[in-house]
């Protein structure tokens, strides 16, 4: 298995440059196994969203193609899918990985008003503003 930075996710999603595209796509099509990190995740949804203007639902779309390539490996494949569900509702979508990956905990602490205003109460792991 092998795993990519970030810029390689950038051009293969946003196709901006057509070199480093090709490589890229080269790279991912050809790969048996692809591991992506949460890092490098969090790190292109703030590269896409900032750098890129992509919307919110540009970046849903971009993410869960990308996930759903059959050669992408996740660490927590159902921790992502509940965070993009939660970003689309509206939830940044750092807050959504983080409080997705922590569900294994019983609270999260936050001076963060709104770090829970699109995310359901159902919660393993409950937010809770000081």
């Amino acid at each position: 298995m092998i795993t990519v930075d970030t810029n390689v996710i950038v051009r293969f999603l946003t196709q901006d440059d057509p070199r480093q595209y090709a490589k890229a796509f080269q790279l991912i099509r050809d790969a048996p196994r692809i591991f992506l990190s949460d890092t490098v995740i969090l790190e292109t949804e703030w590269v896409l969203r900032h750098a890129y203007g992509f919307s919110r639902e540009e970046m849903h779309s971009a993410m869960t193609s990308l996930f759903g390539l059959e050669n992408i490996v996740l660490r927590n494949t159902k921790a992502l899918s509940t965070a993009l569900a939660w970003y689309i509702d509206g939830s940044d979508f750092a807050d959504a990985l983080h409080l997705a990956l922590c569900q294994h905990c019983q609270e999260l602490f936050t001076f963060d008003k709104t770090f829970s205003r699109h995310i359901g109460t159902n919660l393993k792991c409950q937010v809770q503003l000081l």
